[in-house]
């Protein structure tokens, strides 16, 4: 599995995947799941890929290599929502020459893909392409992209990003979030790609590649563990069967309290006597035997 966030800001964009393709108890495997296509001073793109390993890398080739009839490709189209076609076009012949194959063997075809970037003059855009080819863009309302694992480190994204963020806010935002992840999710790992990029610079402006050295990452780790404790510490408990309106910790007063839903007991079993279990007769008669 894998966990990749792609993050699009009125400043420019934010990339982050983990390197994670398997885990278990003896085996696991580390691949890189961010390419960059550059020509700098003319287009950045970056693709980040979840899935079935052997898809995402074919897909990725394709992009890479391919030109079409109209002698279009990757490198060459005039705007972001064409690279986007492209690279769901590639999908698109990877499931027919292997899904067949793949349904054989009990194995779905199973991809998920960020591209995001910047073509000339045109803004920023960030696309999420699906299994089936199809994608679409993120707007302002929707400001990132999640694939793999991704339910671990949206909580704090949703509370934090806005398009006014700056991509360093992002950037930490962005690590806060694989931190999560990282904790409670095996199958994602180390080391990281983050890449951050500039609108208007259309080359790669920061990129790094994040290991368990990395300093600011261990200070994201130990940092971001620590104020949740606080914070939590520092929150009230629950008052209990207050008058209403007479504090504001409470969480249940005297006239909201509630019922919980109780089942009915059947009628052959309304002798509320317990029943003497095996084990109680024969604890009982140990007992009464030692008092002999």
């Amino acid at each position: 599995m894998t966990y990749c966030i792609g993050m699009r800001l009125n400043q420019g964009l934010v990339f982050l995947s983990d390197s994670r393709t398997n885990a278990g108890v003896d085996q696991v495997g580390t691949f890189r799941k961010m390419s960059v296509f550059e020509n700098p001073g003319e287009r950045m793109l970056v693709l980040m890929t979840a899935g079935n390993l052997s898809i995402s890398q074919a897909i990725r080739q394709i992009v890479a290599e391919h030109i079409d009839s109209n002698g279009l490709s990757i490198w060459n189209v005039a705007s972001m929502y064409d690279a986007a076609r492209i690279v769901g076009e590639a999908v698109r012949t990877v499931h027919q020459r292997e899904a067949k194959a793949l349904a054989d063997c009990g194995i779905d075809f199973n991809v998920s893909i960020i591209v995001g970037g910047q073509i000339g003059a045109e803004r920023c855009r960030l696309f999420q392409v699906y299994s089936a080819g199809n994608f679409i863009e993120s707007h302002d309302e929707t400001t990132y992209f999640q694939i793999g694992e991704a339910k671990y480190g949206k909580p704090i994204i949703d509370r934090v990003i806005t398009p006014a963020s700056t991509l360093d806010e992002a950037a930490k935002c962005a690590l806060i979030s694989m931190d999560s992840t990282l904790k409670s999710n095996i199958s994602v790992g180390l080391p990281l790609d983050l890449l951050v990029y500039e609108a208007g610079s259309l080359a790669v402006t920061r990129f790094v590649t994040i290991d368990e050295k990395n300093r600011y990452f261990r200070m994201i780790r130990d940092t971001w563990g620590e104020q949740l404790k606080s914070v939590f510490e520092n929150m009230d408990n629950p008052v209990w069967d207050v008058a209403p309106g007479t504090d504001g910790r409470s969480l249940a007063s005297c006239s909201t309290a509630g019922k919980p839903v109780r089942m009915t007991m059947p009628a052959q079993l309304g002798n509320t006597a317990q029943p003497t279990t095996p084990m109680q007769s024969l604890a009982q008669q140990v007992h009464n035997g030692r008092q002999h």
